[in-house]
């Protein structure tokens, strides 16, 4: 089955492409609520492509004949280590390293440049006495469906970028999204204030490996993620 896929320019990470997390939870929500997903090439902005769906457990999505990302299904497990409460994601955030320097100010997540009910405008900055960063975030209207529940791809957006902020200690590292593994549990409903975290959990030459987490204000783990950074050579290399 083939399906289309537009994504909006008001999703770009990079100026000229799609945010890595909400790319990825576009394709992974096409299968499951537990997949992988792999991006091969920067997405395009405001295109049709098309999206393969395979077997029911994989998919392929394409721009004419060039591959962007593929998915899988795929159970996400690990441990989460510790939640953080709304106040002390609010107080991590005050130290968010994005304000000083941005690779990409614009960006739908994390960009300090977007304004409130524009961008998601999550800010992971680093949590006293833990190697983790943390978030508050509280959902805007427009993300949410029919239901009126926050659309999953959107859950996938805010666990991604703060993986970033968990591996890039030096702060000044270029890296982009690789690979994204996500489970979606739950999803809130707009205004519901929630907290997000991260924390790096390995590495392997110019590839970073962070897990992060999105939890309720009450506690309830809402959704988790691994996410695979790649470090750019030269350190302020571009697509």
């Amino acid at each position: 089955m083939t399906t289309q896929v537009i994504i909006d320019r008001r999703f770009c990470g990079p100026p000229n492409s799609g945010n890595g997390g909400y790319v990825c939870g576009l394709v992974g929500g096409l299968l499951a609520s537990e997949a992988e997903v792999t991006l091969r090439r920067p997405p395009p902005l405001d295109t049709a492509l098309d999206a393969e769906i395979i077997d029911n457990n994989r998919v392929r999505l394409l721009d004419r004949s060039d591959l962007v990302a593929e998915g899988r299904c795929d159970p996400v497990e690990f441990d989460i280590p510790f939640c953080p409460s709304f106040e002390q994601a609010r107080l991590a955030s005050e130290s968010y390293s994005g304000y000083d320097r941005h690779f990409y100010p614009t960006c739908f997540v994390c960009g300090p440049a977007r304004t409130p009910g524009d961008g998601l405008r999550v800010f992971a900055g680093p949590m006293p006495k833990r190697k983790a960063v943390a978030a508050p975030w509280i959902p805007d209207p427009s993300l949410a469906d029919r239901t009126g529940r926050v659309k999953a791809e959107f859950l996938w957006a805010v666990l991604d970028c703060p993986g970033y902020f968990a591996v890039n200690t030096d702060r000044h590292r270029h890296m982009l999204l690789g690979q994204m593994a996500a489970a979606v549990h739950h999803r809130p409903r707009p205004a519901e204030r929630c907290v997000v975290a991260a924390w790096q959990s390995g590495s392997q030459g110019r590839k970073h490996f962070a897990s992060s987490a999105l939890f309720s204000e009450t506690g309830r783990l809402l959704g988790k993620a691994r996410t695979t950074w790649i470090a750019l050579e030269p350190p302020d290399a571009t697509f």
